[in-house]
Parts: C-alpha cells; sequence; structure tokens
C-alpha cells in the first residue's frame, strides 16, 4: 500500500507502465465539477470511476481484495480514511472471489487506519486487503483500476 501526495506521483511511475499515465490523467482533471460515472483511459487496462459514495463507519466497512488490478484511490470532496490488513493475514471470507468483478470480501477489520486527503492517493496492490469509505456523510471520489 501507498500513500502520498498528487505532488509527488512521478516517485512511483516506474511501478507499472500505466502509472505514469494515470496519475498524469489525475492531475489534469477538476473531478469536483465531473459527472459520475466510469471513464475509459486506455480500455480494460486502466479506466476510473467517479463516484459520490456513503461513508461509513470502520465496523460497517468491508475489507476487499482484488486479483486483476491494482487500485489508485483519490478523495476529492473530504478526507476518507480506509482500513488496510495484509491480505495473506485475511482469515474471514464474507464470500468467494467474484472473477468477474475482480473483487472478494472479507469480515476482517484492519490491522491499521490510514487517512487520506484530497490532493493525496492510496495505492492499493493485490496483496493489500482494503477497507474503503470509513467517514461520515457523503465522499465525491475517484477509483482508479489499473490492470497487472
Amino acid at each position: 500500500m501507498i500513500l502520498d501526495s498528487l505532488k509527488n506521483a512521478e516517485a512511483y511511475y516506474k511501478l507499472h507502465p500505466l502509472f505514469k499515465k494515470a496519475f498524469e490523467y489525475l492531475k489534469s482533471v477538476d473531478f469536483t465539477n465531473t459527472e459520475t460515472g466510469k471513464t475509459e483511459i486506455e480500455g480494460k487496462d486502466l479506466f476510473l470511476m467517479v463516484s459520490d459514495s456513503d461513508m461509513k463507519t470502520e465496523e460497517d466497512a468491508k475489507m476487499e481484495v482484488h486479483n486483476k488490478y491494482i487500485d489508485i484511490q483519490l478523495p476529492v470532496s473530504k478526507p476518507e480514511t480506509y482500513g488496510w490488513k495484509a491480505r495473506a493475514e485475511l482469515k474471514e471470507e464474507r464470500d468467494a472471489f467474484n472473477e468477474e468483478k475482480d473483487i472478494q470480501f472479507f469480515f476482517d477489520k484492519g490491522t491499521t487506519l490510514v487517512t487520506a486527503v484530497p490532493g493525496d492517493f492510496t495505492v492499493f496492490f493485490p496483496e493489500d486487503g482494503h477497507a474503503p469509505c470509513i467517514g461520515e456523510g457523503k465522499i465525491r471520489k475517484v477509483v482508479v483500476k489499473i490492470r497487472l
């Protein structure tokens, strides 16, 4: 997992061939005024979703993992807290892995909480269990999906 400022995104470009394109796009758009929904940048290899989501308590936030995609998450309207736990330590499956949606949920709670503020981003790799949208009220956020 990575938590950093978009100002430092260039330091991560070498981690994946599509990171540069993803971060340059994130830095070029004012997401406070965009439509919600999906935007394809490189087809199914690189796309993003803008959403206005209900935030949850730490207890209600669902721990999730992915196999085929890396997530870059960017809070837009307010700070967002995430629960984190190493995937290898997740034990309490909610359901089987959904191959079509590339997601599995767990009952486990995070061993660590981190908070990103607008202008920050988090990166979650397949090794990272993460429980997003912890907080109060609604949040506008962006989730970038990058195929491994």
